[in-house]
């Protein structure tokens, strides 16, 4: 493989409920290609829905299509079943993002992926990366608000993840989204100018 795959690309991330699809679209708006590796996720579960159901059992399926709540309970919940699906997962999703990655590297310009674990599976030589960050207790609530749950829940699937502080130590760009749409815009800006 050609070393110069992710030689444009800046891997975006952050925590969960930082805003990471916000910022996304707003580069969108700017004119940038992203690519989003949950997006691609979805539609590879979807497309192996017959393999999930014998993995994990049928009820996880309806119509070819995978119950991604449902099985969020048992993934969430259960380290055996995640690291499971990962290893199913992860190669396929790789190997997507290496698809469209290529053909963004003809560009010849900064683009960006959305990989939500980026830090914590780091399976992608991608040379920078841009962290979207929400201080911990604006994380919760906002994961509180967004998914419709209490904070002890909040807590848990925020705990499943690096300490958004300490991938704020470990980005090359930081956006900080702890106050509002207005601020989140110039940011936005501000990373443009230094990227380009």
């Amino acid at each position: 493989m050609s070393n110069d795959l992710f030689k444009n690309a800046i891997a975006l991330t952050g925590g969960i409920a930082t805003g990471k699809s916000t910022v996304c679209n707003l580069f969108k708006l700017h004119g940038f290609l992203t690519i989003d590796a949950d997006k691609i996720a979805h539609k590879l579960l979807d497309q192996n829905s017959a393999k999930i159901a014998t993995m994990f059992g049928e009820q996880y399926v309806e119509n070819g299509k995978v119950l991604r709540k449902e099985l969020g309970k048992i993934i969430f919940s259960n380290e055996e079943n995640k690291l499971k699906l990962e290893a199913f997962l992860h190669p396929l999703i790789k190997d997507e993002i290496e698809i469209e990655s290529r053909i963004f590297e003809e560009q010849g310009k900064p683009y960006f992926i959305d990989i939500p674990l980026f830090f914590e599976k780091m399976h992608y030589p991608i040379p920078k990366s841009l962290v979207i960050y929400t201080p911990k207790d604006i994380q919760i609530q906002r994961l509180m608000s967004r998914d419709n749950i209490d904070e002890q829940e909040a807590k848990l699937k925020i705990s499943n993840q690096m300490d958004i502080e300490k991938k704020k130590e470990l980005a090359d760009f930081v956006i900080d989204n702890s106050t509002n749409l207005k601020n989140l815009q110039k940011e936005v800006e501000r990373i443009i100018k230094e990227v380009l």
